[in-house]
């Protein structure tokens, strides 16, 4: 099973390390940084050695990583691997900042249901199931968002079950909130933040959060 080391180091863009096993397109790590889909939040962008990762995917506990066919890696081999640092850093500004909406909405909408979330480059979305217009508490979430990312609280990120891989972040007074994503030391580091509702069919609901920078 690969040692996961951007929960240790969430802004580490380098590692080198060793492949662990070869299966055609597919390789697997030792160790890696290179984070895989999970949770909504977007796979990395980045190499294992010269080869450009294709897809990041997980499989149980580990991650298999797919490169062009002809790629030439082979179990044992020493290898870099490097992710795009400033897309990670937006995608774990955009993470904090919808977990954050999420918590706001669970602590003023008593029986709101998340439906589905999204984490990527550009943009994070949260769907929810809500018979109402949700952008009526809009200007108290803003409210509430620029007031924990001012205050630049430290955010724990740790294991609540080291032995099945169960993490959490803690933001405490706020909220803890379990999740296995990659975090940001403080809030501070989200920067300003927009939102916007789409309504996404009868009884749904969308936030949309952008980052003002």
């Amino acid at each position: 099973m690969v040692a996961k080391l951007f929960w240790q180091n969430s802004y580490r863009t380098t590692l080198d390390t060793r492949i662990a096993a070869v299966e055609g397109d597919q390789v697997r790590l030792e160790e890696t940084i290179f984070y895989a889909f999970s949770g909504g939040q977007e796979s990395d962008v980045g190499t294992i050695g010269e080869c450009k990762v294709l897809e990041a995917r997980k499989d149980g506990r580990d991650i298999v990583y797919r490169l062009e066919p002809d790629h030439g890696l082979k179990t044992g081999d020493s290898v870099t691997i490097g992710i795009d640092g400033v897309r990670r850093l937006r995608l774990m500004r955009l993470h904090l900042a919808a977990e954050i909406i999420l918590e706001l909405a669970y602590q003023n909408l008593p029986g709101i249901q998340k439906i589905g979330a999204h984490i990527a480059e550009d943009k994070a979305r949260i769907d929810f199931e809500w018979p109402e217009n949700i952008s009526k508490l809009f200007p108290m979430m803003q409210e509430k968002a620029a007031a924990l990312i001012a205050a630049d609280h430290a955010i724990v990120s740790a294991f609540s079950d080291e032995a099945n891989q169960r993490r959490y972040w803690e933001n405490e007074g706020f909220a803890r909130v379990p999740c296995g994503g990659t975090h940001l030391k403080r809030t501070g580091e989200i920067g300003a933040i927009a939102l916007k509702r789409v309504n996404i069919g009868k009884g749904k609901e969308r936030i949309e959060i952008r980052l003002a920078g």
